[in-house]
């Protein structure tokens, strides 16, 4: 995600053994008894018949490469958790009018459920592979490949068509969001880290969007609890007609109820109030609405058929982050203006970032793997030019710890699609 603030290797091909169809071991069955005996006493027996061959599921391998595509060769990708509406919206999951609305949806191709589901399934996959491989001691570049390069296989990645739908975030520590390393960062995950993993996935634009915070030190296990709950009040009081400045209380209410001792002092969870989640609009991260952490008097309203990052911040330190470190994120803006460029590799540069990533953030590994070098000073104009956006790394004091989680919902005409919920969270 790119967060509201107020050389990697390419995919190889399936693995044979992976890939092939599994075959049963022919059978014989015997129908019948002799027919007639012969002068030698030997039966005349019926024909015996081979048992049809069965094909074995295809599964998904470890680490994850199977195109998804081919686990799923009907087109058809599993909907996300269902939740009904409540209160004066509860009419809705039976109402005929609100059915057909949705049947009409499905077959829209601008609407693309299916290709959100298609999305958020690679989603579950590879991060639930991360979830368990992602260990202390890894390098950061290890475990950005690792993510990527299962989001890569998973989606097929096709262009535009298909492919990551931002930066994976491995924002560490203090620092809440924007970070994901450059090439020939040097970080090593530690015992004691809190680090937030944040993968973007999409097809035709469609983004799914979902982070989870990841410890390997009880300590701050009440934190990630925090964060958790706040998220999934969120998922939860989210809805047709929910006013924004509302849901941003309830997830206040939830995650300020918690506290987390170190070293033996106990210390608040307190939300950002400068960071939030958002719309998703097609190729554009952020659609326009925002749902701040901290209750507000915003009354707008949730609408039938938005699709909602409902994504949620807590800290042990002062509750607020500042832009401080070395940026790998950026965008090309959605208005970008139309002004003359003065240096030839920027319009170069701008050509590729087109082509290669239209919308969609990126980050500056993501422009080397698409064969750009010796780029910065390019880089740099455009974003001084205003054509280009950077997202520095957001972070709040240092010393204290920050967690993060996030799913994506599609408001439905009949009901709510967590489409990013699996069973790892």
């Amino acid at each position: 995600m790119i967060a509201t603030v107020p050389t990697e290797k390419k995919p190889d091909e399936v693995p044979p053994a992976a890939a092939a169809d599994g075959e049963e071991d022919e059978e014989m069955e015997e129908e019948g008894a002799p027919e007639a005996q012969g002068a030698g006493g030997e039966g005349k027996k019926k024909k015996k018949k081979k048992k049809p061959k069965k094909k074995s599921k295809l599964e998904q391998t470890e680490p994850p490469t199977i195109g998804l595509t081919k686990l799923f060769p009907d087109g058809n990708f599993p909907e996300g958790e269902l939740q009904e509406y409540k209160d004066d919206n509860s009419y809705r999951t039976n109402s005929e009018e609100k059915r057909y609305d949705e049947r009409m949806a499905m077959e829209d191709p601008e609407v693309t459920y299916n290709n959100i589901r298609r999305a958020a399934e690679v989603h579950r996959q590879v991060r639930k592979y991360a979830r368990k491989t992602i260990r202390p001691g890894m390098r950061m570049l290890e475990i950005a490949d690792l993510i990527e390069n299962g989001v890569r296989n998973l989606v097929e990645e096709n262009g535009l068509e298909s492919g990551i739908g931002f930066p994976t975030g491995l924002s560490l520590n203090h620092c809440a969001a924007h970070y994901s390393p450059n090439s020939g960062d040097t970080i090593v995950l530690g015992e004691k880290d809190v680090l937030k993993v944040d993968i973007g996935v999409h097809v035709k634009g469609r983004i799914c969007d979902s982070a989870f915070t990841l410890t390997f030190d009880p300590t701050y296990e009440k934190l990630l609890e925090a964060v958790k709950a706040a998220t999934d009040t969120g998922v939860r009081e989210a809805g047709i007609d929910v006013r924004l400045g509302e849901l941003a209380g309830y997830i206040q209410e939830t995650m300020e109820s918690y506290e987390v001792e170190v070293n033996g002092k106990v210390l608040p969870v307190k939300p950002i109030e400068n960071l939030s989640g958002h719309t998703i609009a097609p190729y554009q991260i952020h659609g326009g609405k925002s749902v701040l952490l901290v209750k507000n008097d915003d009354p707008t309203k949730m609408e039938e058929g938005e699709y909602f990052a409902i994504e949620t911040f807590g800290s042990t330190g002062r509750g607020k982050v500042i832009e401080q470190g070395e940026v790998s994120h950026y965008a090309r803006k959605v208005d970008a203006p139309h002004v003359p460029l003065r240096l030839t590799s920027a319009k170069a540069l701008l050509k590729s970032i087109n082509k290669n990533f239209g919308t969609l953030p990126w980050c500056r590994r993501y422009l080397e793997r698409a064969g750009e070098s010796k780029y910065l000073l390019a880089l740099n104009h455009l974003v001084s030019q205003g054509i280009v956006q950077d997202y520095p790394p957001l972070c709040d004091v240092r010393g204290s710890m920050t967690a993060q989680f996030e799913h994506t919902i599609l408001l439905r005409p009949t009901r709510k699609e967590v489409v990013s919920r699996g069973d790892d969270y």
